[in-house]
């Protein structure tokens, strides 16, 4: 990576077509094009934007029981969740390619092998190819009701022509050992799609840009209760009017907030990444560097890819 270079990215805050894959990917085209339309070259998703995070609902979860209501909800989350080998993929990457800039997409994903959802983080280079995923480890909760877990295998981490790129879901970032297996790939441009708009989110990401000595982009939607689909609004009647108010910020390897953070609308946060300031930053600290002290500490992640050069 040339130290000398500045990259500019995008964090997208918006409302998807909530449990409607078609009218969401039609939302994330309109998206791609205004963050090419403002020069971006890494345009960053929130998590699980297709179909949405689905805040406020309980999908009759009990212990020991489960109801048709309940079973109903979640096939209506499963046949709008992403299926990678479907040709929904093929749509995005084909308007990615156009904009000619880097997408990171959080989706529900649809295995095409079984029944599952996982929670990922989909990759994609400026000529709209799927570079590769990353599945939540551990969903938080009653996520876990919802998304099966995953493993090392999905850790992944890109060598591109604008930096080194990774990053974790949500609150896979409180996980020391997680962060710690992306910091040993030497990522630079660190991505963190989240569904937590607490003030507290805020500290997290300043802690990680500092820790890791990289730029953090964190992508957060903004929803209302009249976004859900009205055959829900029974089950919400108890929530606030606006269910997620985002938070998204983009934040330098010092710990300064570059842009954002953007509560309670949509928009798209913008940032000249200087990478002069994250080759400074190693000056009194470097996490994999002359902080890491390998003569005390061993760390090995199971089935972690290394990383993989996108020419």
């Amino acid at each position: 990576m040339e130290y000398q270079k500045k990259v500019k990215v995008g964090v997208v805050q918006a409302t998807p077509a909530l449990f409607d894959i078609e009218k969401t990917i039609g939302i994330i085209i309109s998206w791609i094009e205004k963050g090419a339309e403002a020069g971006c070259e890494l345009l960053l998703f929130p998590e699980s934007f297709i179909p949405c995070y689905p805040r406020g609902l309980t999908f009759e979860a009990t212990i020991g029981r489960r109801t048709d209501k309940g079973r109903e909800q979640w096939f209506d989350y499963w046949q709008n969740s992403l299926d990678t080998s479907s040709g929904h993929l093929d749509t995005i990457s084909a308007a990615i390619k156009k904009a000619n800039l880097f997408v990171g997409l959080g989706v529900t994903e649809r295995e095409n092998t079984g029944g599952s959802l996982h929670c990922s983080l989909l990759y994609f280079d400026n000529q709209g190819h799927f570079m590769g995923k990353h599945r939540k480890l551990k969903p938080t909760g009653l996520e876990r009701y919802i998304w099966a877990e995953s493993d090392g295998s999905t850790l992944v981490s890109f060598d591109t022509e604008i930096g080194k790129i990774g990053g974790l879901i949500c609150w896979e970032n409180y996980m020391p050992l997680a962060r710690m297996a992306m910091y040993q790939q030497g990522v630079e441009i660190y991505l963190a799609p989240t569904a937590d708009s607490r003030d507290s989110w805020q500290s997290t990401m300043q802690h990680i840009a500092l820790e890791g000595r990289c730029f953090v982009l964190a992508a957060n939607q903004f929803v209302t209760k009249a976004d859900y689909p009205e055959r829900y609004l029974e089950d919400l009647k108890d929530e606030p009017e606006i269910m997620c108010p985002g938070g998204s910020v983009i934040i330098s390897p010092m710990g300064e907030v570059l842009a954002g953070p953007l509560w309670n609308e949509e928009g798209l946060l913008t940032a000249e990444l200087d990478f002069s300031v994250l080759a400074k930053s190693k000056l009194d600290f470097d996490v994999i560097g002359h902080y890491a002290r390998n003569d005390v500490f061993d760390f090995k992640v199971n089935k972690q890819p290394g990383i993989l050069r996108v020419e």
